[in-house]
């Protein structure tokens, strides 16, 4: 398991909880950097919530990621990244200029010992929410969702996209990001500490992408597309959970068909000839001011994951659209083919860089065995012999990549394993359709 987990004792829990309780507590770093990312410690363990029935030291592991998940939404919903505690943990970032509101309409600094980095990221918050239903899926425990302080970090959330559907000029207090030193890249800081303007769309206004990178503009389509499935099923745990959160219920509702209306009427691109409408296809990011961007960034969620995240099957033709715009270099200025392979990249590592959990998530999304067999290969290649996927590879040779331990990535590779496994037996080794039939 390609985590690193810490299950600490009372005089280790940080997170200020008055209510301890000997609750369990998880801290998942990312890989190669020993921090906690709401996202990929999200997703570093949804490929083994399948086994959680049948082994409860792995749902102990998982209930102890939500509690303390929950407990750092709590610290502040507005970061992306903690600390193990305040003592030993460790803030590269702790000079960045990033602020909340105070008393009487002042600002003080939002960073303190117990973040990592502040990038407020919209699916940052959908994670915590995805990792909360899927453990409760998995097992019908209720433990950590009857504690206050899972209640609690909902209630935040909700006021964070409460807060983050207003146009920027509406509301510019609630956060604010620069990053002034150690750093040269315009994708690692925010213009005037808000970014781009937004208008009010219905949608939620993110300042970072699941890359850790500024959006271009305000209203990211796919994290807004995440928050909408994310959303309803939260509400159905709450009618399960807490049936007596009737006026939050409700509101959990009221905003899922608020921002999906959103997405609906502003976040598809129309191609238009002679007044007549030709066709369709979703924007990476808009601002509701009729300005709208299509790319596709590798980290999920993506325009190419909207079908893995729930939001859609994988047939509607508006997003059959967009995924042939997304693997053609004429539409998506970060998709690259290289001799070394294809796939989809980014800004955060620059342009001719591959990310295999962008050819993962090709064959997570595909119905064709043609194509889920080329993405095995070239992820197979990409590892170099490390035994490792990576961040990503440059386009024309496997033995140039970042990250040698990004954790995410080999998690999603168990996640497409397992489907395969259970769908398209035909595409594994017969040694793999052996170990699946005697487990």
């Amino acid at each position: 398991m390609l985590m690193t987990t810490v299950m600490m004792d009372r005089d280790r829990w940080m997170m200020n909880d008055n209510n301890y309780d000997n609750d369990d507590d998880t801290f998942i770093i990312t890989g190669d950097i020993t921090a906690m990312w709401l996202r990929d410690s999200t997703n570093q363990v949804l490929p083994y919530m399948r086994f959680l029935k049948e082994d409860i030291s792995l749902q102990k592991l998982v209930r102890g990621l939500v509690n303390r998940q929950a407990a750092s939404i709590n610290i502040d919903a507005y970061a992306n990244a903690y600390n193990l505690d305040a003592s030993t943990g460790n803030t590269p970032h702790a000079f960045d200029a990033t602020t909340k509101p105070s008393f009487l309409g002042t600002t003080v600094s939002g960073m303190n010992p117990l973040i990592f980095e502040r990038k407020y990221e919209l699916d940052s918050l959908a994670a915590f929410l995805k990792l909360s239903r899927t453990y409760y899926q998995s097992t019908g425990d209720k433990t950590p969702f009857l504690h206050p302080r899972w209640m609690n970090a909902i209630t935040t959330v909700l006021g964070v996209l409460r807060e983050m559907q207003a146009s920027t000029i509406e509301n510019q207090d609630s956060y604010s990001f620069q990053r002034c030193q150690d750093s040269c890249e315009p994708t690692d800081t925010l213009s005037h500490g808000v970014g781009f303007p937004g208008k009010h769309t219905g949608m939620v206004r993110s300042s970072f992408r699941p890359s850790d990178d500024a959006c271009l503009l305000p209203f990211n389509v796919p994290a807004n597309a995440m928050t909408v499935v994310e959303l309803q099923h939260l509400s159905s745990v709450l009618r399960e959970v807490h049936p007596e959160q009737v006026d939050t219920i409700q509101a959990v509702n009221e905003l899922t068909i608020e921002i999906d209306k959103g997405i609906q009427n502003f976040g598809i691109i129309f191609e238009i000839e002679n007044r007549t409408i030709l066709g369709s296809y979703y924007a990476y990011e808009v601002d509701g001011y009729g300005n709208q961007y299509f790319m596709d960034d590798a980290n999920i969620p993506s325009l190419l994951s909207l079908p893995y995240l729930g939001y859609l099957n994988a047939s509607d033709p508006v997003y059959q659209t967009t995924r042939s715009k997304l693997f053609d270099s004429r539409f998506n200025p970060y998709f690259f083919q290289g001799s070394a392979g294809s796939g989809i990249g980014g800004p955060h590592n620059g342009l001719g860089y591959i990310w295999p959990m962008s050819i993962i998530m090709r064959a997570l999304t595909s119905t064709n065995d043609t194509e889920i067999r080329d993405c095995l290969r070239i992820i197979k290649d990409s590892a170099a012999s490390t035994g490792f996927l990576h961040e990503s590879f440059w386009k024309d040779d496997l033995s140039l990549y970042t990250r040698p331990w990004f954790a995410w990535a080999n998690a999603l590779f168990g996640e497409l394993i397992y489907k395969l496994v259970e769908e398209r037996p035909h595409l594994l080794s017969l040694r793999a359709k052996v170990i699946s039939t005697s487990s």
